[in-house]
């Protein structure tokens, strides 16, 4: 009889942890030069209805997002619309200048590859209704010591803000449509910046993030529209109906808010790994993959090897906490880690394979020692999902 009473409260208290913690949502997609597949579809996108994950759901890729922008940026370099060596200011319409180097030029290939100087110390989200041009004055985001181009590599998402202004004064068109017109649109992907142009059927299907806690990080019904979904500043009406492109792109997140399903994150992993030609013009893809600045970059334990926004891991073998796949071949693509969300797109250009994955409620860093690397959660799922790739499951 004791058994079965501390049975049943046993149960019930497995029951309430289970409610508690449903299994974190996890998507992974195998591609390569014939197919793209789902393999590991699992966990709940949103704890609140219940609603579990499908394969194309649509997740904010975090930095992720700056890949697909540098693909963006290259498109219009072939379009004739910028100049990778050029002066940013030429475009902007004022002069971007770093405060102790006013001589010094910054160009959109030290942007895309971090070596412009710029830092994160002075913060990088500049809402609606305030000054990109007035907080590129600030100092503290800048690196004191050496001018842009000369600058050590320092992985910086305020210069992704920059990026996609500039973007905007060299065509008129605001950042997110330009996104659309030169990769989502050519692809056939469906895809969106904070939300913005997303069909109903895509908010929909939100991932909700959730930290390691359960606590709601980004993406819950508050997130979404009708709600704003754009950074504001105090006092200021959340409408893009008076933005004029090429003053301020912060305000559509171009360092992480890209909001896309895996499937789709795949096919265009897909066409970056075999160079489609139809879809990126001649010279897109040369210089995102293999210009990677001075080469390897000292003292960097993650970014060892970075071009314009597109990274190389598992090349430097010993030195670089960068391994995922362990197997001895470099693969290209960026990762994604914020609001307890790990992702990413990784191909491999000799085997002509690739996968693109998430993975939730992933618990932060522990310790100012433990920057760069991967969480054992990744190197874990994509070693079975490799496992499936192999076994043909």
């Amino acid at each position: 009889m004791f058994r079965k009473f501390l049975a049943a409260p046993l149960v019930a208290l497995a029951a309430c942890a289970s409610a508690q913690a449903p299994p974190p949502a996890t998507v992974v997609v195998a591609f390569d030069r014939e197919s793209i597949r789902p393999l590991i579809v699992e966990g709940v996108a949103d704890r609140e209805t219940g609603r579990v994950v499908e394969a194309n759901d649509p997740v904010r890729i975090a930095s992720i997002s700056k890949l697909i922008m540098a693909l963006a940026t290259l498109r219009l370099v072939d379009e004739g619309k910028v100049n990778l060596g050029a002066d940013v200011s030429d475009y902007l319409g004022w002069q971007l200048r770093h405060p102790n180097f006013p001589e010094a030029k910054v160009t959109l290939a030290q942007l895309l590859s971090h070596r412009s100087g710029l830092r994160d110390n002075a913060g990088y989200v500049i809402p609606l209704g305030e000054s990109l041009q007035a907080h590129l004055t600030n100092p503290e985001a800048w690196h004191a010591d050496a001018p842009p181009g000369e600058a050590p590599f320092e992985y910086a998402n305020l210069g992704s803000p920059v990026v996609a202004t500039v973007l905007e004064a060299a065509t008129g068109e605001r950042f997110d449509r330009i996104m659309e017109r030169t990769v989502f649109a050519p692809l056939g992907v469906e895809a969106c910046l904070n939300w913005i142009g997303c069909s109903e059927e895509q908010i929909a299907g939100a991932v909700v993030l959730y930290r390691d806690t359960g606590e709601v990080a980004r993406d819950d019904a508050s997130d979404l529209p009708p709600n704003c979904t754009i950074p504001v500043a105090e006092g200021v009406e959340c409408s893009l109906e008076n933005y004029v492109p090429g003053t301020n792109a912060s305000i559509f997140s171009p360092q992480g808010g890209v909001r896309i399903g895996m499937m789709d994150l795949a096919n265009l992993g897909r066409a970056m790994m075999v160079e489609d030609a139809d879809v990126f013009p001649h010279g897109m893809l040369r210089p995102a993959g293999a210009a990677v600045g001075d080469g390897v970059n000292a003292g960097q334990e993650f970014f060892c090897i970075y071009g314009f926004h597109m990274q190389v891991i598992g090349a430097v073998q010993g030195e670089c906490k960068d391994n995922l796949f362990s197997d001895g071949n470099p693969w290209l693509g960026h990762a994604g880690e914020a609001y307890g969300l790990r992702a990413g797109v990784w191909f491999d250009t000799n085997l002509e394979r690739g996968f693109a994955y998430f993975t939730t409620a992933v618990p932060p860093r522990q310790s100012a020692e433990d920057e760069g690397g991967f969480d054992p959660r990744e190197i874990e799922l994509l070693a079975k999902a490799r496992e499936l790739v192999a076994t043909g499951r």
